[in-house]
């Protein structure tokens, strides 16, 4: 058993390594085949690169071929280019050879014919001269004729030409005059007065007249003794301090503050209403009501000016233009309150800036400034319309403010419609019915003045002044002035009229002429 084990065993081993040696004959013989493929394909993969290389080669050596053939064809036509270009500029070259040489010659000829006219200029200047001083002598020889004939110097004779010449043309220039403003009247008219129209149709203020006293309502007359005090001390006191006079006479329960500056005025009515209500008058209780009114009045101008601008919609504006705002109240100018004015100026061009087109709120603003500086001159030196420019710029206001302050008394021409509706504004307020109150005296002289100044012109036969002085009537000797001529008398007598009168808004100048032809039948 064991032996068979072993025999087994031992022709399991030969077996194995019998295997194992076929095995690895095998391999060998695999290995040695696939060796023998790769060469194979190697040496296939080696032809194809060589032949591969030969095509490149052969493609390489045509397109050397190729490039060098297209370099000689290009080389052969720039060649040519060049030649034929070199052969035009020899060409062009001997063109201008010979134009220069034609110029020249042209040249020369011209400047021996402009010797010759040189040569003929001054000998026909020589002669010109010549003829000139004999013209001269025939024309002094003439006027002296002239002279003895007429009767009259060539200054005389001059002047009588003039006069004649310009009687011939004023009636000309008259009918140019009258024709074309015929013209511009007839669609500037429409238009003006319907913007007038819009604004004082649309325009409600309130008008109050202010005059140069005030009155101190007493419960009992023993408070006149009072307000006198011992020796006059405490009358003489409110007098210095509020710089007004107080008149006590026999009206009784009453006591008369009067001053031309409402600004004073109203704050010692107020003070002497309060002493009056506290009772104890005295020198250094007047003082310390009379500041406690000054403060209180000084806020008051400020607030009032404050809810005006807040009112009118004009935008942001600095409180010291304000406080004027709300002190113009204690200002009047012809009896017209000041503020009054403005309120009803700034509303007016605020009206007829938007009927053409404007800026609302800058023709208001504008309006509400235009007389600021009122409201300084009681206290500054210098016209209102300086003033009132001055502030502003010192505020840093619009120049349409500005201008509007220097248009509005003729200081500088209109530069915007907001200016000019402001300036309009401004004569409108003025000239109404009512608004201003003028001295007789004044008045009068004005009124005799522009009748004055119509009648001096010749052919006037009588003059007119009507509407309290806002127009005048002149009526023409139809046969020394005609229709033309009466054109132009009109703005003569109207810029005379502005040159020397003074007055407010403006004075319409109504020249009339009248032809009557009279007959009898008999």
């Amino acid at each position: 058993m064991i032996l068979e084990i072993v025999q087994s065993g031992v022709i399991a081993a030969a077996s194995g390594t019998i295997g194992f040696f076929i095995s690895k004959k095998i391999t060998s013989a695999n290995f040695d085949i696939y060796v023998e493929k790769a060469k194979a394909k190697a040496a296939a993969i080696e032809n194809e690169a060589q032949l591969l290389l030969h095509k490149t080669n052969l493609k390489v050596q045509e397109l050397e071929l190729e490039a060098q053939k297209a370099y000689e064809e290009a080389k052969t036509k720039a060649r040519a280019e060049l030649a034929e270009k070199e052969r035009e500029l020899h060409k062009k070259e001997q063109n201008f050879k010979r134009y220069k040489e034609s110029e020249e010659r042209r040249l020369a000829e011209e400047s021996t014919v402009l010797h010759a006219k040189k040569i003929d200029l001054e000998r026909l200047e020589k002669s010109l001269h010549s003829l000139q001083q004999r013209y001269e002598e025939k024309i002094e020889d003439a006027l002296h004729m002239l002279e003895h004939c007429a009767g009259m110097t060539e200054e005389e004779a001059k002047k009588s030409l003039l006069e004649k010449v310009e009687e011939r043309s004023r009636a000309e220039i008259a009918h140019v005059v009258r024709k074309y403003e015929n013209e511009a009247k007839a669609e500037a008219k429409k238009h003006a007065n319907y913007i007038l129209a819009q604004a004082t149709s649309r325009y409600a203020g309130e008008f109050a007249a202010e005059r140069l006293t005030s009155v101190v309502t007493l419960n009992d007359d023993e408070l006149k003794g009072r307000v006198i005090g011992k020796e006059g001390r405490n009358i003489k006191a409110l007098e210095t301090l509020m710089g007004v006079d107080i008149i006590i006479d026999d009206t009784p329960n009453a006591i008369v503050v009067s001053s031309f500056n409402l600004y004073r005025r109203a704050i010692a009515t107020k003070t002497l209403e309060l002493l009056i209500e506290d009772g104890r008058i005295q020198p250094a209780r007047i003082e310390e009501i009379y500041e406690k009114v000054c403060e209180e009045f000084e806020e008051s101008i400020l607030h009032e000016g404050e809810e005006i601008v807040s009112e009118l919609g004009v935008g942001v504006m600095h409180p010291e233009l304000m406080k004027l705002i709300g002190r113009l109240r204690y200002r009047a100018s012809y009896g017209q309150n000041a503020l009054a004015h403005t309120l009803e100026v700034a509303h007016l061009a605020g009206i007829m800036t938007a009927e053409m087109g404007g800026d609302v709120a800058l023709a208001k603003r504008a309006g509400l400034l235009h007389d600021i500086g009122k409201a300084l001159t009681h206290d500054v030196e210098g016209n209102h319309v300086d003033l009132g420019a001055e502030i502003c710029r010192r505020y840093n206001e619009n120049e349409v403010v500005i201008n509007a302050i220097y248009a509005h008394h003729g200081h500088e021409d209109i530069k915007s419609i907001e200016c000019g509706a402001v300036c309009a504004a401004d004569a409108l307020s003025a000239a109404r019915p009512g608004a201003r109150r003028e001295v007789l005296e004044s008045f009068l002289k004005r009124v005799t003045e522009i009748e004055e100044i119509a009648s001096s012109h010749s052919g006037v036969r009588q003059a007119y002044a009507i509407n309290a002085g806002r127009e005048v009537r002149v009526i023409v000797n139809a046969s020394l002035v005609n229709d033309d001529e009466s054109v132009l008398l009109a703005k003569e007598i109207a810029k005379e009229i502005e040159e020397r009168v003074q007055y407010p808004g403006e004075i319409k100048v109504n020249v009339i002429r009248e032809l009557r032809a009279i007959e009898y039948a008999k």
